[in-house]
């Protein structure tokens, strides 16, 4: 990514939590620069905030410390320039799919014709043709994740924002939307910040993978994957980055199951 300008710059990020009267540090001077067009991919132990980074970049969280900047301007809030995708779908079930998908652009007040076009086109984009006037609880899981992709890309955003969107699929989908996602991507070539559980995913996906402390939450290792694609999750060169994250992964795993087990 030499030479891309830099997207997402987060620097000294700090976020502190009151839960019952306790202070919980979710993170703790994490850092992270993210470049035009890359794919970067977050991934840590339960609890270690990696979806709190992402929802700070959102503009959906406070920060309570640091600084996360999209295009050199301070998130202060949610914006049209970044796109979020969450892991339950968050469509609204009395809207079609073609509503659905226009959602953002009715919110901005763009007018009906040109909301109607940008939806007919993604929606053959994302490959729901014939399903426009659907409602949620008519599809599959891997049908409503396409509808809340082609949302997020209504309003073209700057950023890609993916919270573990493909978790609650099966196996067989969840590769077949793995594949998807990357079509999508190289198409539209949108940055992307992509929140995971699965080492395997994230090696599939990723340009670079962003290993995370235990709570709180800091970068322990970024890891490059410099894999051409589409990639082969059976490859000698893939299993060998999959070891190496996952050996970085382990340690931080018994920090956190330690966590869990100490006395208060």
């Amino acid at each position: 990514m030499d030479g891309k300008e830099v997207v997402i710059n987060i620097t000294h990020l700090s976020k502190v939590f009151i839960r019952d009267r306790r202070r919980i540090i979710a993170l703790d001077d994490f850092g992270l620069e993210v470049r035009e067009g890359e794919f970067v991919c977050l991934l840590g132990p339960s609890g270690c905030g990696k979806t709190t980074v992402l929802r700070i970049v959102a503009g959906l969280e406070a920060k309570s410390g640091g600084s996360a900047k999209v295009e050199g301007k301070e998130v202060r809030d949610a914006g049209p320039d970044r796109g979020m995708v969450f892991q339950e779908f968050a469509l609204f079930p009395w809207r079609t799919v073609r509503k659905n998908i226009e959602f953002g652009l009715e919110v901005k007040h763009v007018p009906e014709t040109d909301r109607a076009d940008v939806s007919k086109k993604l929606i053959e984009f994302v490959g729901l043709k014939g399903f426009e006037d659907a409602h949620p609880r008519e599809l599959s899981g891997g049908m409503k994740q396409r509808v809340a992709i082609a949302r997020a890309l209504a309003n073209d955003p700057k950023v890609l924002l993916m919270d573990e969107p493909f978790g609650s699929l099966d196996a067989q989908t969840r590769n077949l939307m793995q594949k998807e996602l990357l079509r999508i991507w190289s198409a539209r070539r949108k940055t992307v910040l992509f929140v995971t559980h699965s080492v395997e995913e994230a090696v599939y996906l990723a340009d670079r993978i962003v290993v995370m402390t235990a709570r709180p939450g800091k970068v322990r290792e970024i890891i490059d994957v410099p894999l051409s694609r589409p990639r082969d999750r059976t490859s000698r060169e893939f299993i060998t980055i999959r070891s190496k994250v996952l050996g970085e992964l382990e340690e931080e795993f018994e920090k956190a199951r330690a966590g869990e087990l100490s006395p208060e």
